[in-house]
Parts: structure tokens; sequence; C-alpha cells
């Protein structure tokens, strides 16, 4: 890419590094394809504790210091002799079990708030669609209890630190076409716990900074809004992949950048 005459800059932040009038300026054409980067809270009772992180936190701290980037002493999220609770099913979730094992966790449970996948591809699920099927990963074969149809309704702590979640379990059922979760009475307790990692995923692009600057319309989730040519409402700035979509899968942000560089081309010619 470089020998074609990409030009690749890294550890910029634009907004704060390079100011945002300069890259309208100096640029005929620009795509935001920063991701989907705002990750999902639990809005609940407790979760200002001390001991609650969210997922990317804690990996990405472990990547730097398993890189040699980063001192592991001056890492201040640590799993080790910590009784570990990773909210949310997910691969994230389950890098994060593996990574609290590897730390030396004191023990790991992993609770998923939908109901437990199949151990096989169901009729109604086929071929190319995502296969919602029971997926246990090393990390799981490692050691972890996991538990699904489960509901954290509040941290509880010592007034500092978080030292326990409340949970119950919920059943889904349908209704006109929607899924609907109903509590199950008499299942409320206490998992304890002393280090939550939220592995909820991301709700929508980071709005902060680059994309609030250039004034972008905004659609119902909070991602960038595109018309059909992915263009936003500023003239020369087009957006793809999870920026426009939520997250998604890798696929579909590698069919958006192809779309979004195809009606970049037809804009530039014009």
């Amino acid at each position: 890419m470089e020998k074609e005459g990409v030009r690749i800059c890294t550890g910029i932040n634009i907004g704060k590094d390079i100011i945002v009038n300069d890259i309208k300026n100096n640029y005929d054409a620009i795509c935001i394809a920063i991701g989907s980067g705002h990750p999902r809270r639990l809005n609940i009772a407790g979760s200002e504790f001390e001991g609650i992180y969210q997922a990317m936190d804690f990996l990405s701290a472990q990547n730097r210091i398993s890189s040699g980037l980063m001192p592991a002493s001056t890492n201040e999220i640590v799993a080790e002799g910590k009784k570990v609770l990773v909210i949310g099913g997910g691969d994230t979730g389950s890098d994060c079990v593996g990574t609290a094992i590897r730390q030396r966790a004191k023990n790991v449970t992993q609770i998923e708030i939908l109901p437990k996948p199949p151990q096989e591809r169901m009729p109604g699920n086929p071929w190319p669609f995502y296969s919602k099927v029971l997926k246990t990963s090393t990390s799981h074969e490692e050691g972890c209890e996991r538990f699904w149809n489960i509901s954290t309704l509040r941290f509880v702590g010592d007034g500092r630190k978080t030292r326990g979640a409340e949970v119950e379990n919920v059943e889904w059922e349908t209704e006109d076409g929607k899924y609907i979760m109903r509590p199950v009475p008499g299942t409320r307790r206490i998992i304890e716990t002393d280090m939550v990692l939220l592995a909820l995923g991301f709700e929508h692009p980071v709005l902060e900074g680059l994309i609030a600057e250039l004034g972008l319309e905004l659609d119902s989730r909070k991602n960038v809004k595109v018309n059909g040519s992915m263009a936003t409402k500023h003239p020369k700035v087009f957006a793809a992949g999870d920026t426009v979509s939520g997250a998604s899968l890798v696929v579909n942000a590698i069919a958006s950048g192809r779309r979004a560089a195809k009606e970049i081309d037809r804009f530039l010619k014009e």
C-alpha cells in the first residue's frame, strides 16, 4: 500500500494532534472508519464501585505487557487472587476468562443474559447466517463456571469496592414477534466477586472529538448516518464499517469499505 502511494500515520488523534479543520481543508474526500468504540455499560446501582472494569481495558493492558510495551508492575487491573465475574458470554468474555485464569485468579465465573445456545445449528439458523451454537473455547476449558439466562440487578460493596453482584434468573418469551425478558421469581442471589469485567459489546462510535467537531448527523442508534452513496451530510465526508452499522462482522466491514471506496472514487471523478 505504501509503494502505491498511501501515507500511513500512526499514533495520531485527529482533534487532538491534528485540528479537524486542517483535515477538512487539506483533503478532497474523507472516509471515517473508526469502528464502534463506545462500550456498552450497565447503568445499575453500584456501578461506581472500584473493581469494575471494561473488558477492553483489562485485555489491552495485558496485551501491552505481553508485547513488552508496558511493565507488569504498572498494571492496575490484575485478577491475581481475586474472585472474578465476567458479564457477557461472547468472544471478548471468553478472552477475559482466559486472561484472568492466566493471571491466577482465585476463581472465574461467566454469566450471560441470553439463553444457552444449542450444541448444533437449529433448522431456523441455516448457513450463511451467523451460527448460533454453543462455543466452548480453550479459555473455558482451563476452568470457569458458566451460567446463562442471568440478569445483573446491582453491584454490592463495602462503600468503596465491589464485593458482589445481585443477579436473578430470567426467561425469554416471544410476544408479537419480539423477545420479552421476564424475571423468574425467587431466584435473586448474590455472586461474590471482587473484580467485575464487563464484556457487553459496543454501542456506537466514539462521538467526542472527530465526529462531534465535524457536526455529523447520527441515526437513532448514534451511528454516523450516511446516504446510499456512503456520504454523510458533510459534502466530502464519507463513513464506512462499524462507524455506520454499529458493531458487526469483519466481512461486513470489508464490504462496506469497498463500497465507500467506490463511491469516493466516483465523487472525486465527478
